[in-house]
């Protein structure tokens, strides 16, 4: 292991023609991810990408021509809503960048059977997805005599790791606070190492041991980097660091130049920055303290201060299918008693954090990140607000949530997802539009395990030809678990193997003509109940309970 600087961590050990896994955890970015760019921008070194969630800095991969092909379950933006971005739509569309899409629990899954030193490794997810016809996942059957049948992911083995931590010690032992999402496994199977940037490095890290979670012989180097996870955030509770809170406005400053003038943007914030010190001298000290103080699980009434709820805007049709989707994970837990919840992300999570609320009891709010028991707060609309991590019960990864609180036996659960697009049999399709021309959204995410593993779904998307289909081409998360769909023009339930309509919102216009409305909206014959429901009006209450958490109506509008 040396210590080193920055630049001369990322030029002695990435090569031409490596696999670079990008560790994410809960920071989601690092500044030796930036220096990679940096220093191959335009020499073509023709790397494979294995990057879970690719973000709107995941660009600069793609803008220098650096990747020939990447691996990952997300590819758009993160902030301020969750969006496609134009840079990966026209590097996939092209064929310019490979891509091979997978699930969060099974790109984890293939890390960590690559760390493991197994062949291939037992999963729940894909099946019933076209992620499921991947070179790297099988089904097998049982060899336990039960007739069952079993997923199977083979390993992913990257040449090198680049992450960045709170701190490592002088010996390159490195600790890391929770939550982990996909965890540390790519580090530790990186054939030669990982590459690790550090907010601090300390002499001895003994009397932090139990958050040790890489020891020393398997990092390359370490450099010093403060705000090495910039934009992203770092919670080093318990550690000798500092934490500080992810930079939402220059996230949204990335996802605004992807559309405009990209370029100028990779000169003033990656090609033309050669140290930390510049970076950081651009970004501030008035910006810096405000991020530090960003991590204070209170600073969410500044936001409040800053952004008030409006209780006069006429109510959406996304608050109307929200609110929907609220009452019904509602009903859900009463009828189920389900221990957990776990809400995909924009107007999804929104509905179920409000259900969960009025449902009461002991059901706990669970994020793929790793987060267990968490309380979202107001004016934050995001699933991974790091102002959340103090106060959660459980500080985990998505090993444990995807794999084991979702979809274990021990465990009631209830997913909350949102659709692009989803089909009379509940099929949703987040990833290509390939009746549209190959049209590429996002990916999976998470969607695929919690759609596969959770006991049920609750869907919550708006109706329209375009979003409920007659059958989805690309299939990224089964239907076999959604049981109710909830738009704004009125609430889908299965009837076996098929959607049909249930219950209208009520209106001013008769029910009949209300029913028809939602047909209309559907682009498959649906089937209408005998008996339709008419819904309670949504009442401005509890359209305000879902703007509290996003007052700015960034997913509401």
């Amino acid at each position: 292991m040396e210590l080193l600087s920055l630049s001369d961590a990322v030029e002695r050990h990435v090569r031409a023609g490596d696999s670079v896994h990008l560790v994410l955890g809960h920071t989601r970015w690092t500044a030796a991810a930036r220096e990679l760019c940096r220093q191959w921008w335009g020499r073509d070194p023709g790397w494979e990408l294995q990057m879970l969630s690719l973000g709107s800095l995941g660009g600069l991969f793609f803008a220098g021509g650096l990747v020939r092909r990447v691996v990952t379950t997300y590819s758009g933006d993160p902030f301020p809503t969750y969006t496609p971005n134009p840079i990966f739509q026209r590097a996939y569309e092209s064929g310019d960048v490979e891509v091979e899409h997978w699930s969060i629990l099974t790109f984890e899954q293939r890390l960590e059977c690559a760390a493991r030193g197994l062949p291939a490794m037992v999963t729940g997810s894909l099946v019933g997805s076209s992620m499921a016809d991947n070179d790297a996942f099988a089904t097998v059957d049982s060899p336990f005599g039960d007739g069952s049948k079993v997923g199977l992911v083979a390993p992913m083995t990257p040449d090198v790791a680049l992450l960045h931590a709170p701190v490592a010690d002088v010996r390159g032992n490195v600790a890391l606070a929770g939550p982990l999402m996909e965890g540390l496994w790519g580090a530790w199977a990186a054939r030669r190492g990982c590459v690790v940037t550090v907010d601090r490095v300390v002499d001895d890290l003994s009397p932090w041991g139990h958050l040790v979670q890489i020891p020393a012989h398997r990092v390359l180097a370490v450099a010093e980097v403060p705000f090495g996870g910039h934009p992203g955030g770092v919670f080093a509770r318990d550690l000798p660091s500092e934490s500080y809170g992810e930079d939402i406005a220059f996230w949204s400053a990335c996802r605004a130049a992807s559309r405009t003038d990209f370029a100028a943007w990779a000169r003033e914030w990656c090609l033309d920055v050669p140290t930390q010190d510049e970076y950081l001298r651009r970004l501030g000290s008035e910006r810096l303290d405000w991020l530090r103080g960003r991590s204070d699980p209170t600073s969410w009434r500044a936001d409040v201060d800053a952004h008030p709820v409006d209780e006069s805007a006429a109510i959406t049709a996304w608050e109307t299918a929200a609110v929907l989707g609220a009452r019904e994970v509602a009903a859900r837990i009463a009828s189920t008693g389900a221990d957990a919840v776990l809400a995909g992300a924009g107007v999804a999570n929104l509905a179920a954090w409000v259900g969960v609320a009025w449902a009461g009891g002991d059901t706990r709010l669970t994020a793929e990140l790793g987060l267990w028991g968490y309380t979202p707060t107001p004016a934050d609309p995001y699933i991974f607000n790091h102002r959340v991590f103090p106060g959660a019960e459980m500080l985990a990864d998505a090993s444990r949530v995807l794999g084991m609180l979702i979809g274990g036996p021990g465990t009631t659960s209830i997913g909350c997802l949102g659709a692009a697009q989803l089909d009379r049999h509940g099929n949703i399709n987040s990833t290509t539009l390939v009746p549209s021309g190959g049209r590429f959204l996002v990916g999976s995410g998470g969607g695929n395990d919690v759609a596969s593993r959770a006991d049920e779904c609750v869907v919550v998307t708006r109706a329209g030809t375009n979003r409920l289909v007659e059958s989805s081409a690309y299939v990224t998360s089964p239907g076999r678990n959604v049981r109710t769909v909830c738009t704004d023009l009125g609430v889908l339930r299965r009837h076996d193997d098929e959607l049909w309509l249930a219950a209208v919102p009520h209106g001013d216009d008769p029910l009949d003509v209300r029913v028809k409305a939602m047909v209309d909206a559907c682009g498959w014959p649906l089937q209408v109940e005998r008996d339709v429901t008419e819904l309670d009006a949504v009442r401005m209450d509890e359209v305000l309970a879902l703007r509290r958490f996003d007052p700015e109506r960034l997913f509401l509008d």
